[in-house]
């Protein structure tokens, strides 16, 4: 294990993962923008929405970072950018308190949502957080058995947006669930990338990730299927909505999609695949700008 020395701040940032944050604010923007659009929406309850998305994901990051280790997954072999817990800048006991701490905080912004909102928001809050530990812990982690691929696309797609629509509204919107689904595809596009960039490692650590059972080709063609998807459910999206054609926006970032698909697809480095990564994070949160524009507009 590699010890250095930094303050107790950057280790912190480095246990959240600061680039996949936008993985959390863009369904938000989404569902807010859907709510907005039918007349429904409220200020409060979307951003506490976007609180405890954003806390949720830095949940799952910090739990991430601590069980891939405790696993053996991640290892001094490892390409992607460094863990805090790997390179004993945090101990075990401090992971913990962390997590716990930061649930506490979505509990607290749950609370909230919950006399806003009703019973649902108890039912998708509880699922989320127990999605955000057993992703790499717990007796059966999922991420480890392939499943965390459709795991991201329900949580971070079609609840996130559905979700955030909902405890504005009250109510359930067909809308914005056909709204929810190129973001749920480009949010797994961003844990494709992950673990095409880690298949080697975690296939040693028996991480049994997607990437690993289709192998290097089959995760990089998955990659290219989830944001053609997303690109093709537009048009799909203007005809169902009955909006402007504002809500073809998002084919602006279509030359970013193209280039990091050619990147994933091309290379195998750690560097390229970790601006691959940050890249598409980018991505979604640009795409689902512009698509909560057009449903603005």
């Amino acid at each position: 294990m590699n010890t250095l020395a930094l303050p107790a701040w950057r280790a912190w940032m480095l246990a959240a993962r600061p680039r996949t944050l936008p993985v959390a604010v863009a369904p938000v923007a989404v569902g807010t923008a859907v709510a907005v659009a039918e007349g429904r929406a409220s200020a409060l309850p979307a951003l506490a929405a976007l609180l405890g998305a954003l806390l949720l994901q830095v949940a799952s990051n910090f739990a991430n970072d601590l069980f891939d280790y405790e696993r053996g997954a991640d290892t001094e072999a490892r390409i992607g950018p460094p863990r805090a817990s790997q390179l004993g800048l945090l101990t075990s006991g401090q992971m913990k308190a962390g997590i716990a701490a930061v649930l506490a905080a979505a509990v607290a912004v749950g609370l909230y949502l919950f006399a806003v909102a009703g019973w649902p928001v108890v039912a998708v809050g509880l699922l989320s957080m127990a999605a955000a530990l057993a992703y790499t812990g717990g007796p059966w982690p999922f991420g480890y058995r392939g499943l965390g691929d459709p795991a991201v696309f329900l949580f971070f797609g079609v609840i996130a947006v559905v979700g955030t629509h909902y405890v504005q509204s009250l109510v359930f919107s067909p809308q914005a669930l056909v709204a929810s689904l190129p973001v749920g595809a480009l949010a797994t596009a961003i844990l494709v990338v992950n673990n095409v960039r880690d298949i080697d490692t975690d296939r040693m650590a028996g991480k049994r990730t997607l990437a690993v059972r289709l192998g290097r080709r089959g995760g990089r063609a998955e990659y290219a299927c989830l944001l053609g998807a997303a690109y093709a459910l537009l048009p799909l999206q203007w005809l169902l909505c009955g909006r402007s054609l504002w809500l073809l926006a998002p084919l602006l970032t279509l030359p970013m999609a193209l280039s990091l698909t050619r990147t994933v697809c091309r290379q195998t480095d750690g560097p390229a695949l970790n601006a691959a990564l940050a890249g598409t994070a980018q991505l979604t949160l640009f795409f689902s700008l512009l698509l909560a524009a057009g449903w603005l507009a």
